[in-house]
Formats: structure tokens, C-alpha cells, sequence
């Protein structure tokens, strides 16, 4: 047996404690991807190959298909194995995670970086205690989004995170 494998007998041998929850997280979240990964390929592999062997697609545009097909189908698994409401909320994330991604490479910049450093430039002496300076912190985090950026060509960050994500229609 791997190190990967499951064993079901680890308690009785003393291997029985408790993972501390960020790790146990950080694992069923990344950690068990590769297996995913072989899980997904037995899954969609074969027909997706077979649609490749399609002389109905140009050869040219065979590996963005396949790219494309390969990824509606986790995304279809995905959806579909969880409730209604997680999936439905679990697409508005992934919408707005897209057109922040998108927004970054379109600008070549790091919105979530560069937010941290404007909030690391909030000053706590300006305020007479750490509440204070928390409150203001947390109107200055959400205030960014809408001030203009240098970085996005004096546009703010909602409103080209917008543009990026109406271009593939994902607020619709």
C-alpha cells in the first residue's frame, strides 16, 4: 500500500488523530485533485478521444475543443453532485473568480495584491484605537473596488471586472 491509500485499520495501531482542520481542508479541497484527475480521465477520457477522432472537427481547432469539452464535462460533475443552492452560489463565485482572473491578465496586474498594498498604506496612528482602525480598514477594503487604478488604466476594479465578465456572458 502507498502512502495514499486509505487505510481503514490506521486506529487500531494508534494512527488515529486529529488532523488540524486547515490541513484537513487544504487536503479534501487540493490534495486529493490528482486522484480527481485519474477519477475525471476514466470518467471522459474515451469520449472524448473518440469525439477527437471526428472528421467533423478541423485539426486545427481539435485541442481548443478538446480543452473546452474536457472542462464542461468537470464543470457539469461538478454542479450536478451538489445541492441546488451550493451550486448555484458556487457559480457566482466562480463567475466573479473568472472576471477577476481575466481583469488581472488583461492588465497584466494582480488586483487582490494590489489591494493589499493600498490597505497596508492605511496609516493605524491616524486613529485613536485598533477599532477605529479596523473599521476604517474594512470601509477601505470594500471602497477600492470602485476607485480608479493606474494599473487598470484609471478605470476602477468593479467596473473592469464587469467589462471582463460581460464579454463572455457570465452575468447574464
Amino acid at each position: 500500500m502507498n502512502n495514499n491509500e486509505y487505510d481503514p485499520n490506521a486506529a487500531l495501531f494508534g494512527n488515529d488523530e486529529e488532523i488540524p482542520e486547515e490541513e484537513r481542508l487544504f487536503k479534501q479541497l487540493f490534495g486529493k485533485n490528482p486522484r480527481r484527475v485519474s477519477a475525471l480521465s476514466d470518467l471522459v477520457y474515451e469520449d472524448l478521444e473518440e469525439m477527437m477522432k471526428s472528421d467533423e472537427i478541423p485539426e486545427e481547432g481539435k485541442m481548443k475543443f478538446l480543452f473546452k469539452m474536457a472542462v464542461n464535462s468537470i464543470l457539469d460533475i461538478i454542479m450536478e453532485s451538489s445541492p441546488d443552492d451550493v451550486a448555484e452560489e458556487m457559480s457566482y463565485a466562480l463567475d466573479s473568480y473568472l472576471g477577476v482572473a481575466l481583469t488581472n491578465q488583461k492588465y497584466g496586474v494582480d488586483l487582490f495584491k494590489e489591494q493589499r498594498k493600498a490597505i497596508l498604506s492605511v496609516d493605524p496612528k491616524k486613529f485613536e484605537n485598533n477599532e477605529q482602525y479596523e473599521l476604517a480598514l474594512e470601509a477601505f477594503e470594500e471602497e477600492w473596488w470602485s476607485i480608479p487604478q493606474p494599473l487598470l488604466e484609471k478605470r476602477n476594479p468593479n467596473d473592469a471586472i464587469t467589462e471582463s465578465m460581460r464579454k463572455y456572458g457570465l452575468l447574464e
